[in-house]
């Protein structure tokens, strides 16, 4: 009886971490409704491109940003390089001489994301900032998008979402692909509710007077959301705003993930006040949903695999067609591997296999969270 509480239990958190809880959103916004208050205004805007040895992509991301559909008098674009060695700092050098709204924003050691734009984010003279990425790619009019819900006097962050392409390393974006249009659908319906749980790192802004310090070893895409939230204010996705962006190969994309969920993990315990039903009753609710369900999904997994196997003993028919289910997409999940190893794979074992290394490196950001590795710096590989 025992064993299969777990396997029932284990069922039930797999299915609600990727489907279950969007389904409860979606019952809850019937009766929690959280509208947004939304109108065509120009306030002044810093964009924030923060790059470490980007030499081949950076021309490119400036020229970009430089396009831009928004009154040139309004829009600052602010180029930091951390401690960049290649040929970065002579690059934006350049666009500043060129246009007087390139702001070169140089750190001559490389010290973090987040160190960086303590230094820098105070400086700037935008009411809204929006921070971006290096090889992130906007659409002529994403400026005028992201400032409309800050006519809300609510609003204090507002996030888009990424369209992933396939590079020459990463082959295939299908499974990428779809992780973002789920972790997208999630963060409308949060964002129907009250606000949506952290924000997409290559596209979001938020009100100035709001920036605060971050700690060296903080993911800057989360704790900022954290606290915009922690005053009051709302951070919402707008579905209309969205940027282009390279999926890295397998093997930097899986490190990727490593990274992020340590320092996600660590961000969620520092601001465990947040997951106070109490304090944030509908916030602590798609926290705890959102993100930590998801990342025990691997023990989940686990524990449905062993269970399954006593329940399938003796004449257990429907543990025996799950244990089955389950050798089927590990054996696809494989051949995914295997495939992906050779440069080809099909949709469905290219999505198990993806599924399954994501969930590998939950596991893996966990011990690295445990072990205390805080990532305070970090060097991309394009």
């Amino acid at each position: 009886m025992r064993v299969q509480i777990i396997f029932w239990l284990s069922a039930v958190a797999i299915f609600y971490a990727y489907a279950g809880y969007q389904i409860l959103l979606w019952l809850i916004s019937f009766f929690i409704k959280a509208p947004i208050r939304k109108s065509d205004i120009t306030p002044s805007v810093s964009l924030v491109i923060s790059a470490y040895n980007e030499e081949h992509v950076l021309p490119k991301r400036i020229e970009n940003a430089l396009a831009l559909d928004y009154p040139r008098h309004l829009l600052e674009i602010a180029v930091i390089s951390d401690g960049s060695t290649d040929n970065t700092n002579n690059i934006i050098h350049s666009f500043a001489q060129r246009s007087q709204h390139v702001i070169p924003c140089i750190v001559p050691k490389n010290k973090g994301k987040s160190a960086c734009l303590n230094e820098f984010v105070p400086r700037l003279n935008g009411e809204i900032i929006i921070f971006s990425d290096a090889n992130s790619f906007y659409e002529g009019d994403l400026v005028r998008r992201i400032v409309r819900p800050f006519a809300d006097p609510e609003i204090g962050l507002v996030t888009g979402g990424t369209q992933y392409i396939a590079s020459q390393a990463s082959k295939s974006s299908s499974a990428t692909g779809l992780y973002s249009r789920l972790e997208k659908l999630t963060k409308s319906l949060e964002t129907k509710t009250g606000s949506c749980v952290g924000a997409d790192g290559a596209a979001f802004a938020i009100r100035k007077s709001l920036f605060d310090p971050l700690k060296p070893d903080e993911i800057n895409d989360l704790v900022i959301p954290f606290h915009i939230i922690s005053k009051g204010y709302r951070g919402i996705l707008e579905p209309s705003i969205s940027c282009t962006e390279e999926i890295p190969c397998q093997r930097e994309g899986f490190k990727r993930q490593v990274r992020i969920t340590a320092r996600t993990l660590r961000a969620i315990f520092r601001y465990r006040h947040l997951l106070s039903p109490f304090r944030y009753p509908m916030f602590s609710f798609c926290l705890f949903s959102h993100k930590i369900m998801k990342f025990l999904v691997p023990f989940f997994l686990v524990a449905l695999l062993i269970t399954n196997v006593f329940l399938s003993v003796g004449d257990g028919s429907f543990y025996k067609i799950v244990l089955a289910l389950q050798a089927i997409f590990y054996g696809c999940a494989l051949i995914g591997f295997l495939e992906r190893a050779v440069g080809k794979t099909m949709k469905l074992t290219g999505s198990c296999d993806a599924f399954l290394t994501v969930n590998l490196a939950y596991v893996a950001g966990w011990l690295k969270y445990l072990a205390g590795e805080t990532y305070t710096s970090w060097k991309p590989k394009r």
